[in-house]
């Protein structure tokens, strides 16, 4: 049996707790997987197709997966001199990579020490998440973390905005997972926050037109968000299940507790 890969980072609002359901969603037979809202990547590293593509509007996410892919062992090196205290955390935060590998190297680090493996940008783009206290960190798994790298050398990986990316790749019979920023559930909800741009009500609406889209074309589409009265709108006609989840960003033990739904056009 195969060992599954985990994903390099450690993702608030990642999909490794949805991962069962999804799976029993996935068709038997399609061609190219695509997931235009990379992040965290769960259900990429799960299924570990090759010749997949994947794209996210986060640079520095991005960045990561393309250095992971031809330099897993510069990384590694590199991570090995990095400490888990909070000065050294306010100085990486604060410092602008002198170039690619080592804002790849900024990008594990921030993620593992941060806040609950928050991100999260200001206006300006720079990550604000503060420093987690943990006493145990651990930058990197060497194993899994050169199992993901030799998968991302067999995956497109982009940077893009996501109707760019299914304009010109999407086809007939591939599987597309969208897994956009969620729709707060508040006005304390901030996984929107993701990128400067940010993603709006007016964004999600038009992600659904994009599915409809995706759905005459014969794509597989497998998409999640978060369980509101807009969203089970926008997906009315599709198939939509719904999941109770824990929310681990939330300070407050007690709304903890969510749902997101599963939309599925077959």
């Amino acid at each position: 049996m195969v060992k599954k890969i985990n994903p390099i980072l450690k993702w608030a609002g990642g999909k490794r707790q949805l991962i069962p359901e999804i799976l029993k969603l996935i068709p038997k037979n399609y061609n190219n997987y695509i997931e235009p809202f990379i992040g965290g990547g769960a259900l990429f590293f799960y299924l570990a197709k090759n010749n997949s593509i994947i794209n996210d509007s986060n640079e520095d996410i991005i960045n990561l997966y393309k250095e992971v892919s031809k330099k897993p062992s510069s990384i590694i090196d590199e991570l090995k001199k990095y400490k888990n205290d909070s000065v050294f955390f306010y100085q990486m935060r604060k410092n602008i990579p002198e170039n690619n590998l080592k804002s790849a190297c900024r990008t594990i680090y921030l993620n593992r020490t941060c806040f609950n493996g928050l991100y999260r940008v200001n206006k300006k783009g720079e990550f604000n998440v503060p420093y987690g206290s943990y006493k145990k960190v651990s930058f990197i798994d060497e194993e899994n973390f050169l199992s993901a790298s030799n998968l991302l050398k067999k995956t497109k990986i982009l940077n893009k905005d996501y109707k760019f990316v299914l304009d010109k790749y999407a086809k007939k019979n591939d599987l597309i997972f969208l897994d956009p920023p969620y729709l707060p559930i508040s006005k304390f909800s901030d996984f929107k926050r993701y990128t400067k741009e940010q993603f709006y009500l007016k964004d999600h609406i038009e992600l659904g037109e994009y599915f409809k889209k995706l759905d005459k074309m014969g794509c597989h589409i497998i998409l999640t968000n978060s369980n509101t009265e807009i969203t089970n709108k926008v997906f009315k006609d599709f198939r939509i299940k719904i999941i109770k989840t824990k929310r681990n960003i939330n300070s407050n033990g007690s709304n903890r507790k969510g749902e997101d739904i599963i939309v599925t056009n077959f």
